[in-house]
């Protein structure tokens, strides 16, 4: 949909290349988003830690916990400069561009 708009987006393959803490904690922040926010917590592994958005963990602790296990990451995320955005549903996504 991007290509077909002549968007180029910046992709970031976090399941090949995890993301460093720093990383991640400016995704957030390029998407006002709290790490909750785009937890996967029906991925399987998010199961096996016995992960639930109700849990009392700082942000720090939720960011190592995604570091650590990028599955649990919700995806895709799509960043453009300054701004950053779940490419779900994908039609949203330009509103970045």
């Amino acid at each position: 949909m991007l290509q077909k708009n002549g968007i180029e987006p910046e992709i970031i393959k976090y399941l090949d290349t995890p993301l460093a803490e720093k990383e991640l904690q400016l995704i957030l922040k390029k998407m006002a988003q709290k790490p909750v926010d785009i937890i996967r917590f029906n991925e399987a592994v998010a199961k096996e830690l016995a992960l639930s958005a109700s849990d009392q963990r700082s942000e720090a602790e939720w960011i190592k916990i995604m570091v650590e296990n990028p599955i649990i990451i919700e995806r895709p995320i799509v960043v453009n400069g300054d701004k950053a955005i779940l490419g779900r549903p994908p039609e949203g996504v330009l509103s970045i561009f």
